[in-house]
């Protein structure tokens, strides 16, 4: 997997703050979280199911791996993100999700001893240091739900999305390569079982009557769910996890740091939200704190240089068929 693609896969990803705001209008978070994931994991492991059965034979400890990871980066990530993004633009949204490589350095050195060295600790510094202009900034509605001090409950809220969400891919990292289940299997089996978790709540504090969509909004809530399911679900969460297998979550979770950029040129057009200059100056700051971290792990030996995976792919051309 090359840079490029990474790139392209957050510009596509960066898509559903927008398309989730959207579909929020129709139905309730909780409700929107249950479909999306449910849909998405009928259809992963309904996949499994007709062509590989093989990836069904799962032990205790894999088992014990995929409900952490349906608990952590499907319910309780999504869960909080829809609610935050209630109260918040689509572009602020995608942004505090930038602090994503803090908790992925932290988790990183937890579990894979992934060694913080100076360099590391300066391009943290300076990523912090571009989070504050924006933290400051109320948008939407937040500052109907104010915390403390610059802090309100859906910014909070989307930064424990953001934790949850890293947790959970350091904790797919750690099922992919150490305990040999596919990327399908891990991510279809937790979305099934996340999207059970979240319909579950959601009976319990969000009004169903049958379901919690009104009858004239059924069709518009079916077409954004089924999109969100196709570009989140399908493709970038299976996609994510294929690189999971090249590079560290610390390093693509500062790639994704070029998502704000998409996210605001996605509010603007698909929901009039006006750009943000102090997001976009923001992300440059929090930029150069990626390069910083990049280089320093491409020199410790972390992420696989291009070169070097091309040489080590070319005696095997038989594994890619």
């Amino acid at each position: 997997m090359s840079i490029p693609i990474v790139i392209f896969m957050y510009a596509l990803w960066s898509s559903i703050f927008s398309l989730g705001k959207m579909t929020l209008q129709y139905c309730p978070p909780l409700f929107l979280t249950g479909a999306r994931m449910f849909i998405a994991g009928v259809l992963l492991v309904g996949f499994l199911a007709i062509f590989k059965r093989s990836a069904f034979k799962l032990n205790r400890i894999q088992i014990l791996s995929i409900g952490l990871l349906a608990f952590f980066s499907i319910y309780l990530t999504n869960a909080l993100e829809f609610w935050g993004l209630q109260y918040l633009s689509a572009a602020k949204t995608c942004f505090i999700y930038s602090l994503s490589p803090f908790f992925a350095a932290f988790f990183s050195y937890l579990h894979f001893n992934e060694k913080m060295n100076t360099r590391k600790w300066i391009g943290l510094g300076i990523g912090f240091l571009g989070f504050i202009p924006v933290l400051l900034t109320q948008t939407g509605s937040e500052e109907l739900f104010n915390a403390f001090s610059f802090f309100s409950w859906p910014t909070l809220a989307i930064m424990g999305a953001a934790l949850c969400s890293i947790y959970g891919w350091v904790i797919l990292r750690l099922v992919v390569k150490d305990h040999a289940i596919s990327p399908l299997m891990a991510n279809g089996a937790s979305m099934l079982f996340g999207g059970l978790l979240a319909f579950g709540h959601s009976y319990f504090v969000e009004n169903w009557s049958p379901i919690p969509v009104l009858p004239q909004n059924i069709s518009p809530f079916i077409q954004g769910t089924l999109l969100m399911t196709l570009i989140s679900n399908i493709i970038c969460y299976n996609l994510y996890g294929m690189m999971l297998k090249r590079f560290t979550a610390t390093f693509l979770s500062f790639m994704g740091l070029l998502s704000p950029i998409f996210a605001s040129l996605n509010g603007l057009v698909f929901l009039g939200e006006p750009i943000s200059w102090t997001i976009i100056l923001s992300t440059g700051v929090v930029s150069l704190g990626l390069w910083i971290v990049y280089r320093a792990e491409l020199k410790q030996g972390y992420i696989v240089s291009s070169k070097t995976a091309a040489a080590k792919a070319a005696p095997a051309p038989t594994e890619q068929s």
